[in-house]
């Protein structure tokens, strides 16, 4: 089974979101996990996963973690090519590396050419930057390739951006 997580920040708490899927053709969750968190930690530049990663935990503390065989987040395993840790590292390490972690990010790095792979989906010329830990890294942009969807967003991902912006 895969779990899928992004975070969504409101005024004044933070709805972190999480759907489980049994694999990568599957258009529907298989569960949905949804938890709303007050007194969000305040953004700092270059720290970001200071902010995420306490509500990305508490969406996972909801789930058997030996069910899970890769995690898939909104963002970089690497902000660099010397392997300096983006919020998917941190995840990687909080869950004291038992899960591999795919980052699926919108947008590049400058600094991170070599730590990830571009994958393009549907007709978009504009790629999703996919990046990995405790995995292959083609092995995880494989994966996101071939994800539900004809669009540069797998559909998973698409219905999970969806929930974690919705009231």
């Amino acid at each position: 089974m895969y779990l899928a997580l992004d975070v969504h920040y409101k005024s004044n708490y933070a709805k972190s979101v999480g759907l489980t899927f049994l694999n990568k053709s599957d258009n529907e969750p298989q569960e949905t996990f949804i938890e709303t968190i007050e007194h969000i930690a305040p953004y700092q530049p270059g720290e970001f996963y200071k902010r995420e990663l306490p509500c990305l935990l508490q969406v996972i503390s909801k789930l058997n973690l030996e069910t899970i065989d890769a995690i898939l987040v909104d963002g970089h395993v690497y902000i660099d090519n010397d392997g300096y840790y983006g919020l998917g590292g941190y995840l990687y390490e909080a869950l004291e590396q038992k899960v591999p972690i795919i980052g699926v990010a919108k947008r590049a790095f400058h600094a991170n050419k070599e730590t990830v792979k571009m994958v393009f989906r549907g007709t978009s010329n504009n790629p999703l930057h996919i990046s990995a830990i405790g995995m292959d890294l083609e092995t995880a942009a494989q994966f996101v390739q071939n994800m539900h969807g004809n669009h540069r967003h797998p559909t998973l991902l698409k219905i999970l951006d969806g929930i974690t912006k919705t009231q």
